[in-house]
């Protein structure tokens, strides 16, 4: 029904205006937001030039863009993995102390990131990492959040009979595991994949600390385009601009798995 439309109309309308508002700042200049923070509808003629000049800063734009990318992309597909691999354990096999592991694990996500800081950069120093990549990609092999979701679509979705049905085959543990429990998560882990790889892409607290020199992820390096007292927001929203394009691409991509997933996870039987 029409309302139904123009509800999802407004609801739309209101989660793109962040973008559309940082795209109407990024095709400003420095002057004119000074004049007037709050832009027209309409976007201006800077918004080329300034992801232009974006690009060809001294902030090492393109190494801080791969750095993300190999960052997401290692830490999505490590979650995947071994998510699934914890959510078939949890949800269809039978050990000593299951219910209480997986309580365990879902409690965790009840810690603030904050309060793991300190502890986690000492590791770090000890380790050496301090600086590189490593220390922003081992914390983030496996979530919580991820082996709660893995454990709640297994348990529906994947029936027993297709285990013992492997078993029958001949397949081993590891073989069920590969041949049976990680097809079935298929759509729930591509979900699982673009919740992560977004988290991943747009994290900032931790990289900002752990990170140093030219070695940074995207996030850390566009903050280097603010001086120490004057801000240029035309040329920030610029590269908050070009940040997200990946994203919307990825999106845009992987969309069809994305509604899969949720349909998969909302359906029962």
């Amino acid at each position: 029904r029409w309302w139904n439309y123009a509800l999802l109309a407004v609801i739309l309308g209101i989660s793109f205006f962040p973008l559309y508002y940082a795209i109407l700042l990024a095709s400003s200049d420095a002057g004119a937001i000074a004049r007037n923070p709050i832009p027209g509808l309409l976007p201006q003629g800077n918004l080329l030039s300034n992801i232009a000049q974006v690009i060809s800063s001294d902030i090492n734009f393109w190494a801080a863009m791969v750095n993300s990318i190999f960052v997401a992309v290692v830490t999505s597909v490590s979650v995947v993995f071994f998510a699934t691999l914890a959510g078939f354990a949890f949800s269809k096999l039978s050990f000593r102390g299951r219910r209480g592991l997986l309580l365990f694990v879902i409690a965790t996500m009840a810690v603030p990131v904050q309060l793991g800081v300190i502890p986690l950069f000492i590791i770090m120093a000890r380790m050496g990492w301090v600086g590189d990549l490593k220390a922003v990609i081992i914390p983030g092999l496996v979530t919580a959040f991820g082996v709660f979701w893995m454990t709640q679509f297994l348990d529906d979705a994947l029936p027993f009979e297709l285990i013992e049905a492997a078993r029958m085959d001949g397949c081993n543990l590891s073989r069920t595991y590969w041949h049976v429990a990680l097809p079935a998560s298929r759509g729930a882990g591509a979900m699982l994949f673009l919740f992560t790889f977004v988290g991943s892409w747009t994290n900032f607290f931790w990289p900002f600390i752990i990170l140093r020199g030219d070695n940074l992820t995207l996030p850390v390096a566009l903050q280097q385009l603010q001086a120490s007292y004057f801000k240029d927001y035309s040329l920030i929203m610029s590269g908050v601009v070009v940040s997200v394009i990946p994203l919307l691409l990825l999106f845009i991509v992987a969309g069809r798995q994305l509604v899969g997933g949720i349909m998969q996870g909302a359906v029962k039987g």
